[in-house]
Order: C-alpha cells, then structure tokens, then sequence
C-alpha cells in the first residue's frame, strides 16, 4: 500500500507530500490500521545510554519536527524516535522550495533551515501523545543567535525539554543554520559542551532523573576533526554521539536534476561516507561511549553495516521517505540475522 502511495505523493511537491504522508499516517494509527503500510518488526531489545530500546531501529529527527506525529510514527514498529530540532523561538526556516528528492539515488536534499514552532509547542505535543517508548529530542539555536551564544540556546531548549525527553540530542551540524558547523571543532566545541554539560548536571539535581546527552555529528570531518570530537565528548563526559547529518558534498548525484540545490544530501549518496565516519569514531572514542548510526540506510544490508562499524543503534529518514515502514522491519530483521 505504501508503493501505491508514494507514487500519488511524489506528484505532489515534496514538502506537500511529506506533509500529507505524516497526516495520513496519524489517520490511520487513529483507525488501528497502521499495519497497511506494511510496518512488521520483530524485538531484539537493548540496553544503550541506560536506555531500553525495544529494537536498533529509530526515526531519525527531521521527520516531525515538532512532534505532531507522534502517535502516527509511533505505530509503525521504531524503536524508538527522535523530533526535532527545535529551536527555543518559533521560525519560519528557509524560503520555499528547499526540499528536493533525487529518486535515481534514492537521495533527498534539505535546506529547511530549522523551520519549527519552538519549543514550547513541541513540549505541548509530547505531553498530549502520551507516548511510553525512547524519546529523544533534537535540539538547535534560532539562525539569528550569534554563534557566541549557541550554547544560551541550548541551554533553553535543554531546561524546557528535560523533563519529557528519554535522551536530548544537541545538533551542531546541519549545513543550513550559517555557521552552526564551526561549533564542531577547537574552543567553540569545548565551550559548547562544557555549558551543555554543566546546565544537564543542574537539571538531573532539579528533577532527580538522568536524561543522557548526545551530539550529531557531520559526515564531512577529516579524520584529525573526528579524532579531537571523540577526545572532546570523553573528556566532558557526553553520553554518546549520533553520526552523521547530511553531506554538504555532491559525490553521488552530479548531472541529476536537482543535484546543485544548496542544501544538505542524504539517502543512497551518503551510505559509504556516513558509514566510515561512525567506523572511525568508533575507533576514536574506544568504547567510552556508544554511538548511533544514521545516514543512507536504504535496506538491510546498508544497516547492518552501521552496526558491523560499531554503531549501537540505527537511525532511518531517507530510505524511509522512499520504501515506507516496510524497511523497519527489512533493517531489524538484518541487523538480528547479522
């Protein structure tokens, strides 16, 4: 059902018929009918970050950006899932159109810049879901926030968000917020996870409960950038690290319609790149802290691949955009077989 219908929404324009999937989704959670879309999802439970995960296999942030879905997503077999990112004042993100799919590569490339309705709203919906599983939540600064004070902007969204989230996700490395990127590297890096560290140490003394925190790293990092991450995460103590974002590289999709768009790529493109970045980190960071993969998961093997790099857990969004709650079940069963 879930072919069928991707080939009426890939009529409409891309954020159109993303809209109308995630709508539509819900609908049919509502009705108890989810099952349709093909989700079928065995358990292989875990425990990663002192959190129990019912299987490897999540949604990765971007999807639902502010928790409107929940209940829809939620249906669909995930073993857990991420929204997000939010940012602590509404914004409109970037102008329109800035969402493009490269379906030769099973390939999307967004610039959307944040788009959210902040975090208060997206607290609201957690709360009205009602949902039991892992959630994390995605956060980010406001694009008009000067770089020096990111980590204000964090902080907000951490002290709004702690009490509802299973595990918060700093992301400081989207290609669409100008400069986000330069928070990954020498004192910027350090002076964000020192006060991200500090303010998650005065919210576990506040509610007496231990929320992990994670980063998301970029796929675009030399080898010398990805060893110093991995130093700066162990020696602040973070819980672990979710690699990688979009590419801001083209590798994959030259000469396609769209493939020039600005934006970040994800989807088939990014398979072998992302996969490489979670194998040396894995190095890196020697076990100190796990790591969740997420990046051109299209089928099973691309997933079992993550986890045969090191990866503790997986993270789908592009391949599902394409092959539907099918490819949860294709991927769990995979990393179960080995």
């Amino acid at each position: 059902m879930y072919s069928l219908l991707r080939q009426l929404m890939f009529q409409l324009p891309t954020e159109a018929s993303h809209n109308l999937a995630l709508n539509g989704m819900d609908l049919l959670a509502r009705l108890g009918l989810s099952g349709l879309l093909g989700a079928n999802t065995l358990d292989k439970p875990s425990e990663v970050m002192g959190l129990h995960f019912p299987n490897p296999v999540g949604l990765a942030a971007g999807l639902d950006k502010n928790a409107d879905h929940i209940v829809g997503l939620a249906a669909l077999g995930f073993g857990f899932l991420e929204v997000g990112t939010v940012t602590p004042r509404a914004q409109p993100g970037n102008p329109k159109p800035r969402l493009f799919r490269i379906p030769q590569k099973q390939a999307i490339i967004n610039r959307m810049g944040f788009n959210n309705l902040g975090v208060e709203h997206l607290v609201e919906q957690v709360k009205n879901a009602g949902y039991k599983g892992v959630l994390g939540i995605n956060i980010g600064k406001n694009f008009d926030t000067p770089l020096e004070r990111a980590v204000d902007d964090y902080r907000s969204c951490m002290q709004k968000v702690y009490p509802q989230a299973s595990y918060i996700t700093v992301n400081m490395s989207s290609p669409n917020t100008p400069g986000l990127r330069d928070l990954q590297f020498g004192e910027p890096l350090r002076h964000l996870l020192e006060g991200i560290k500090s303010e998650q140490q005065q919210l576990h003394a506040q509610y007496g409960r231990y929320v992990p925190l994670v980063v998301k790293i970029a796929p675009d990092m030399a080898d010398d950038d990805i060893e110093d991450v991995a130093r700066a995460l162990i020696e602040f103590e973070l819980d672990g690290v979710i690699a990688t974002n979009t590419t801001i590289s083209r590798a994959g999709v030259e000469g396609l319609q769209h493939a020039q768009e600005a934006g970040g790529l994800s989807g088939g493109p990014l398979t072998e790149k992302s996969t490489e970045v979670v194998r040396k980190l894995c190095v890196a960071l020697d076990g100190k802290l796990p790591v969740i993969g997420v990046g051109g998961i299209v089928d099973g093997p691309s997933g079992v691949e993550k986890i045969k790099a090191g990866a503790s857990l997986v993270q789908l969004y592009s391949g599902f955009v394409y092959h539907g709650p099918k490819l949860i079940g294709e991927v769990n069963r995979a990393i179960i077989s080995g």
